[in-house]
């Protein structure tokens, strides 16, 4: 059976971005990477966003893995459990800005932490002030291809305090409208796109229409709310968003088996228009789990599902959201990506973190819906106010990769969607786990004096 027409192209990134990239592999600060080749996109001076360039990978990352600090030996282990004092992080926080030092890379990467899976608070007593705890698997760090700090065995990205603060910060603002990022075309570049495919002749050969596209279309825009876009949290949303949908379309294959591209599995014979295919990455949680004095959480589930629908466009680059059809491709397609989103997350460290960043949201608006700041009678004025996280280049525009099928007059071209998370939604529900509070009561008193324990 003969196949449908199919083809797409990248836009390579010229010989110049290499150097500016292996250039600001030296921009380090206490560890933290500010190249514009990080986390699995290349972002640059005017807010493009592209795929980092492929020469020169490894020497970038070898220089990145110089810059880091080496963990300390106790802090190496992969363990289940490793706890760290939101009391006693803002206080090592003072402890450095008076002193004039760089953060170090133990209190910059969270102690290790690859996830949030409990939080416990501890309201003040006569032996001890009162504090709250996050928990979860732990290991020491390294630097991996896409210039993310992972954990040693397992690949998967540590939390970043940036990331936390930026998190805790937003929290009071991300209820009602969420957190998100989103990578749209514009409509005039749409309908540019839609006179575009009805000229293209198939004489022409696939580069030449490809070319043709990408310059219809333009720069997409990225558009970033909830938290400041010049943020790491705000730039793991968009390399997530990115990558996702480099897989989609096959640019790149996907890392884990059992993922074919959105272009292998489309049923062209049965699309009726043409067609804008979107994804995006949602929150994926079960109710939290509590104990009865509501002093001890657990975050349960995934934590990231993928979303979608198949838009159609008119020949005025007007848009139908999902056209009312279920069970599309795209949705297959989305269902294949969700499955395999554990897989997808230990062989792309993007992916773990977007989750690493849901974690944080959800983490800061329970804090906030619950009012356990208050119970714990805790302040941290570095966490809320004084320490300020590392800046980034802001993502502006995505530069459009051509990327279809084509069957008779049919097409299907390039994707949007994005990113949300409504991280009070999660917060607020909940069901009862007694076994929580054994955990809470047995991590106590003993570490009242350190940032961080195992």
């Amino acid at each position: 059976m003969r196949r449908p027409y199919a083809h797409h192209v990248t836009t390579p990134a010229v010989a110049a971005a290499v150097a500016a990239v292996l250039a600001a592999s030296s921009a380090l600060a206490g560890g933290l990477i500010r190249a514009p080749a990080v986390g699995g996109v290349y972002i640059d001076a005017e807010g493009v966003v592209t795929a980092p360039p492929a020469e020169g990978s490894e020497q970038l990352r070898a220089a990145w893995q110089a810059g880091l600090e080496p963990a300390p030996a106790d802090l190496q282990p992969l363990v289940d459990q490793r706890f760290v004092s939101l009391r006693g992080l803002n206080e090592k926080l003072a402890e450095v800005r008076k002193a004039g030092l760089p953060v170090p890379d133990e209190v910059r990467y969270l102690a290790g932490l690859l996830r949030v899976k409990h939080v416990l608070v501890y309201p003040p007593t006569e032996e001890r002030p009162g504090d709250i705890v996050l928990a979860g698997p732990a290991e020491g760090w390294r630097v991996d291809r896409l210039g993310n700090t992972v954990g040693v065995t397992t690949g998967r990205p540590v939390l970043m305090l940036d990331d936390l603060v930026v998190a805790l910060r937003a929290a009071e603002g991300a209820n009602g409208p969420g957190i998100s990022c989103s990578i749209d075309p514009t409509p005039e570049g749409l309908a540019r796109a839609q006179q575009v495919t009805r000229r293209l002749n198939p004489g022409e050969g696939p580069l030449m229409a490809a070319r043709r596209l990408e310059q219809a279309y333009g720069r997409q825009v990225v558009s970033v709310a909830g938290v400041p876009a010049s943020s790491h949290f705000a730039r793991s949303l968009v390399a997530a968003d990115f990558r996702m949908k480099q897989i989609a379309m096959g640019f790149e294959p996907a890392p884990v088996g059992g993922l074919p591209s959105y272009l292998e599995m489309v049923n062209v014979g049965a699309v009726k228009g043409n067609l804008l295919p979107r994804w995006w990455l949602a929150s994926n949680y079960q109710p939290l789990g509590r104990d009865k004095d509501g002093l001890a959480w657990e975050l349960r589930g995934q934590g990231v599902k993928c979303l979608s629908e198949e838009d159609f466009v008119d020949a005025q680059g007007e848009l139908t959201r999902g056209g009312g059809r279920d069970n599309t491709d795209a949705d297959r397609w989305a269902g294949l990506f969700t499955q395999r989103f554990d897989e997808l997350a230990d062989h792309d460290s993007s992916f773990g973190h977007v989750r690493n960043a849901f974690d944080l949201a959800v983490v800061a608006s329970l804090l906030t819906l619950e009012d356990l700041w208050t119970v714990a009678e805790l302040a941290t004025p570095q966490l809320a106010v004084e320490f300020e996280p590392e800046e980034y280049a802001t993502p502006k525009y995505v530069a459009t990769q051509a990327s279809f099928l084509k069957r008779g007059a049919k097409w299907v071209i390039t994707a949007s969607g994005g990113v949300q998370v409504f991280p009070w939604q999660v917060a607020d529900k909940s069901e009862e786990s007694p076994q929580l509070a054994e955990l809470r009561e047995s991590q106590g008193a003993a570490n009242a004096d350190a940032w961080w324990w195992q």
